[in-house]
């Protein structure tokens, strides 16, 4: 078995990386929010400060429509 020694590795940016995250597409704007519907925040997305401020901005629009709910 391979020991990790505490060290995990850095997740990169999605959305730097190439991947875009429009409000339009359900299925991308459900893996940044929880069950409860709440949306993630840096550290479990992954994503840079720049874009998670973007992603916050995709889901609120999302929900304001009413393609993804405020809370179950």
């Amino acid at each position: 078995m391979a020991e990790f020694h505490g060290r995990k590795r850095k997740k990169i940016c999605q959305m730097c990386a190439g991947k875009d995250v429009n409000y339009k597409d359900v299925d991308i704007i459900k893996k940044y929010i929880n069950e409860s519907g709440k949306i993630l925040p840096r550290r479990v997305t992954g994503a840079c400060a720049k874009h998670q401020r973007y992603i916050a901005m995709q889901v609120k629009r999302a929900r304001f429509i009413g393609l993804v709910p405020f809370k179950k």
